[in-house]
């Protein structure tokens, strides 16, 4: 497996390869995404062209099997940015690693930890002071699968740690559902 850091015209030639992975891997829980390759091209479609925006892509031969994504937080959904409100943190110094996503037979070899190395290196050379993610927080749920263990140790490892009272809301329909719910996302950060 090779991991690439992706910008301008590398970065849009795996934006198809890329909507699809967030399908794939998104339909697990805690997400349940069902997901459609229409509107996730116009998800992605801010990345193109984008100043300050990068992938790093895991890819085995030429098939992607990850991406991490991200770009400055104002250039992204305004959603997000309304969740900081009251919150005091300078928006234009925070760099948003949006999604990490890595085919569930890739992992476990250390490719999270180089998606957030990768990010967190050019939001440093962008010079930005602090990085952020947000991840969905789901009670219990009949999908939940049985050992189930959430990735809260992971990121506090890597010096992130949860924004009290900073939770997004974004919608999307549920695997089996039969339309749209919004969801809340928890942001973290932590200093660059």
């Amino acid at each position: 497996m090779e991991v690439r850091t992706l910008t301008g015209g590398a970065l849009e030639a795996v934006l198809d390869d890329l909507a699809r992975l967030r399908i794939k891997v998104f339909a697990d829980y805690p997400y349940l995404y069902d997901g459609d390759f229409a509107y996730e091209r116009r998800y992605l479609e801010p990345y193109r062209g984008r100043e300050g925006a990068i992938v790093v892509g895991a890819f085995e031969g030429a098939r992607l099997v990850g991406a991490a994504t991200g770009m400055p937080l104002l250039a992204h959904s305004e959603d997000f940015a309304a969740a900081f409100e009251g919150s005091g943190i300078d928006l234009g110094g925070v760099f948003y690693c949006a999604e990490s996503v890595l085919l569930p037979e890739f992992r476990g070899r250390g490719v999270g930890h180089v998606f957030f190395e990768r990010r967190e290196a050019h939001a440093r050379r962008l010079g930005y002071a602090a990085a952020a993610f947000c991840a969905v927080q789901r009670g219990p749920h009949p999908l939940k699968p049985e050992g189930y263990r959430p990735l809260d140790g992971f990121w506090r490892g890597r010096g992130y740690a949860p924004l009290e009272g900073v939770i997004a809301q974004f919608g999307w329909r549920d695997i089996g559902a039969t339309g749209e719910s919004l969801k809340p996302l928890q942001f973290w950060m932590r200093a660059l």
